[in-house]
């Protein structure tokens, strides 16, 4: 018997607009690999797709993108055509997705002095599967319940499931009923050097969706980016392009707008992942964090609930249209709160969004939920009260990591064995640090209590950070030296595997200027630099395997972070060796990054190699060039000046950009 298998996403094309994506094979048709097929709000309406004109398939040319939510397939039809050499019939295939579903228009065009008429079929294979069934590699549910009707000259055919009714309509085509779905079929007529098209449409409704797509313009500046590294201008013109098609809102609040995580297992709202995107995304404007951070707000915990981990503070994890079951022993419930580190990232993404601009009026409405964010990681998030924060699952079916590596097998030993909680990561304790400095000076900016109580909080943090975590003995440390452990475990034993967790602790303050130093030579080192960037964990472990999920692959967004925090403590040599290796995998990537690819090293492999099943687009990921703008200028906000000061980043070349913005006013660095 055959295990189910995750699907595998790297050689297949997406259109998408959240929440819908159809994610086909290049030539636009569905069918041959198990992500395929066309999704709205997580549910799978149509697994596939073919089409054929002139009772053959057509031969494929080339696909391309013209944006997230539109591309264009060429292809020849030659048993339409002659025999000479130069090909005089051509087929476009034209897919548009928007927030409602998928349009499809087919163009024949027709160079001949003669008329050509020839069937047009397009077959579709229906389904109501769910997306997490696709991602677990169950079987198709069986062909859903379909009615097809008369409409306005033309047909539709309607089925549901999982509660989204789906409604597939064209004018020109008839409608017929196949074993597995529908039939959409009619002759084209081309007259002489002309062409004619044809066109179908499949829309859907959800009526329980959490989450749907937002219609607005978008909430940020559209940067002119001028770099002498032609790379970094196409990464991030591509990059935003993606960042529009994963624009959300609650179905509560559609008013508020946020970045889905990524495509395809988690376009909805992720706490830790939608902060950091709209942290990154600062430079452009400061109306995305200001709603992400509202819309998080708005769901912050206010209870004791193990079930959803709901604690009183807390900033949840991610919303779901219903339970997620990931496998025997994980069932995440719709709305859950396991997470240790969006509390804090919620509290830093205000704080520097104040910095950036954000109107004193927002900021000041958001200060009682960042008194209550404080106060969790202080109760909640310390629950043994040794001035660290920690977490455990207390449901018995969630997540039994809670830090962004949240894989059961990221918090390992050097020899491979696990970690056993409660794990108080490193990196956690870097944004608890910089959470609480910022807490007090936005409580002391406002006129509020408790600004030294919080700065002295900090700071007792801190001592116990550098008492609890560093690795001092020269057998582990080696010539880089001592480095701080990834977490602590249950017996507060540091968890001496080095990981790329280390690049999160720089540029939050809780490191001086001699711990940095050492940080920053185990980050640019070749266990870690992979040369298309960060390794999550060091070659030098047992456990690490260039494909493994957080033990030796490279996430983009977790490079780019290293980036930051290296360039603002002045370790110019490695922020520029890690951002160029973003930059290699960019266009290796054709500059649509994934979420994360192996870790083999750059001297190996002449292209990335991809991690088979990762997102993408994925909202970190494709924030990640902005925040590697960011450092390549030194960005650092004056909000009370309405300016912007730049120290660039020896090494990447120049930089310059028209078109950032400080408060309500747009500012060019580097022009």
């Amino acid at each position: 018997m055959t295990a189910s298998l995750q699907p595998l996403l790297n050689d297949e094309l997406v259109v998408l607009r959240a929440p819908t994506q159809a994610w086909s094979s290049p030539r636009g048709t569905m069918g041959d690999a198990a992500i395929h097929g066309i999704y709205v709000s997580d549910v799978r309406l149509v697994r596939g797709l073919r089409v054929r004109v002139g009772d053959q398939d057509a031969e494929h040319l080339s696909t391309s993108l013209r944006s997230a939510d539109g591309a264009r397939i060429e292809s020849l039809l030659r048993h339409l055509d002659d025999h000479t050499p130069d090909p005089e019939v051509r087929l476009t295939l034209e897919r548009t997705v928007d927030a409602r579903g998928v349009h499809d228009r087919l163009t024949v065009r027709n160079r001949h002095e003669h008329a050509l008429s020839a069937p047009v079929v397009i077959e579709l294979d229906l389904d109501a599967s769910s997306m997490d069934d696709v991602k677990l590699g169950h079987a198709p549910t069986a062909s859903p319940e379909l009615v097809i009707e008369p409409s306005g000259g033309g047909a539709t055919a309607r089925w549901s499931g999982e509660s989204v009714a789906a409604r597939v309509s064209s004018t020109a085509l008839e409608i017929e009923r196949t074993p597995t779905g529908i039939r959409l079929v009619t002759t084209i007529e081309v007259g002489p050097g002309g062409s004619a098209s044809v066109d179908w449409r499949l829309d859907a409704d959800d009526a329980i969706g959490a989450v749907r797509g937002d219609a607005r313009p978008v909430p940020w500046n559209r940067p002119e980016v001028h770099a002498g590294d032609q790379r970094l201008t196409r990464w991030v013109d591509r990059a935003l392009d993606d960042l529009d098609a994963l624009r959300m809102t609650t179905a509560q609040h559609p008013e508020e707008t946020f970045l889905a995580a990524g495509a395809p297992w988690f376009f909805t709202l992720f706490g830790r992942d939608s902060l950091w995107a709209a942290r990154m995304m600062l430079p452009l404007g400061t109306q995305l964090a200001g709603s992400t951070l509202r819309v998080l707000a708005g769901l912050q915990g206010t209870r004791d609930e193990p079930e959803s981990a709901q604690e009183p503070g807390k900033i949840m994890h991610e919303l779901r249209r219903q339970s997620l079951v990931i496998d025997d022993d994980i069932t995440l419930p719709p709305l859950y709160y396991g997470t240790v580190d969006a509390t804090p990232l919620w509290v830093c993404l205000l704080h520097d969004a104040w910095q950036w601009g954000l109107p004193d009026d927002e900021v000041r409405a958001l200060l009682p939920n960042l008194e209550a964010a404080l106060g969790w990681m202080r109760d909640s998030g310390d629950a043994d009260g040794d001035g660290l924060l920690e977490y455990i699952d207390r449901s018995g079916h969630g997540l039994a990591n809670q830090g962004w590596k949240d894989s059961g097998d990221s918090v390992q030993w050097r020899d491979g064995s696990l970690a056993d909680g409660p794990i108080a990561l490193c990196e956690v304790q870097a944004y608890a640090y910089e959470a609480a400095m910022g807490g007090a000076a936005l409580l002391e900016a406002f006129g509020r209590p408790g600004a030294d109580e919080w700065r002295a909080w900090a700071e007792r943090l801190r001592t116990a950070f550098h008492a609890a975590f560093w690795i001092t003995d020269a057998e582990r440390c080696g010539d880089l030296g001592p480095y701080p452990a990834i977490a602590l475990d249950a017996q507060k034993r540091p968890v001496d595997t080095v990981t790329s967790n280390l690049g999160h602790l720089l540029g939050t303050g809780l490191l001086d200027a001699e711990q940095s130093a050492l940080v920053a030579a185990r980050l640019g080192s070749p266990e870690l630099d992979s040369g298309y960037g960060l390794r999550t964990m060091s070659t030098d472990s047992t456990g690490y395997w260039p494909l493994s999920y957080h033990g030796g692959s490279v996430w983009t967004h977790d490079t780019a972070i290293a980036v930051l925090g290296l360039a603002r403590e002045g370790h110019d040599e490695v922020a520029t060796s890690l951002a160029r290796g973003l930059l290699r995998a960019a266009e290796g990537f054709d500059y649509r990054m994934p979420e994360l690819h192996s870790g083999d090293p750059v001297d190996e492999v002449g292209l990335p190699v991809p991690y088979p099943a990762a997102c993408r687009p994925q909202a970190w990921s494709a924030a990640s060039s902005v925040a590697v703008l960011s450092a390549a200028l030194g960005l650092r906000p004056d909000a009370l000046a309405g300016t912007v000061h730049s120290s660039p980043l020896r090494g990447l070349g120049s930089v310059a950009v028209r078109g950032l913005r400080i408060g309500d006013r747009s500012v060019d660095v580097g022009l």
